[in-house]
């Protein structure tokens, strides 16, 4: 099982994000993002626990849920980005 953060512009986007993948079985979690993060105006995030982002974010953009940038939690913890 992966972990993958989804980041958004405000609170609002991210908890229509966390009611719409709640409600298609997708495990999340609302959080605040690290503080490296916020720097880039990412306040708050999903943490999904997931193999694959793609159902996801389908999701997401079906809805119209505006999101900013997606990363995935490496072996060793550290996060590395990837492309939309």
């Amino acid at each position: 099982m992966k972990f993958y953060y989804i980041t958004f512009r405000s609170i609002t986007f991210a908890q229509q994000g966390d009611r719409l993948l709640s409600r298609k079985g997708i495990r999340c979690t609302l959080l605040r993002t690290p503080r490296w993060m916020e720097a880039q105006g990412c306040g708050y995030c999903l943490r999904l626990w997931t193999g694959d982002i793609q159902p996801a974010l389908e999701i997401l953009r079906r809805k119209q849920v505006p999101l900013r940038r997606v990363y995935i939690q490496m072996p060793d913890g550290q996060l590395e980005e990837r492309s939309l």
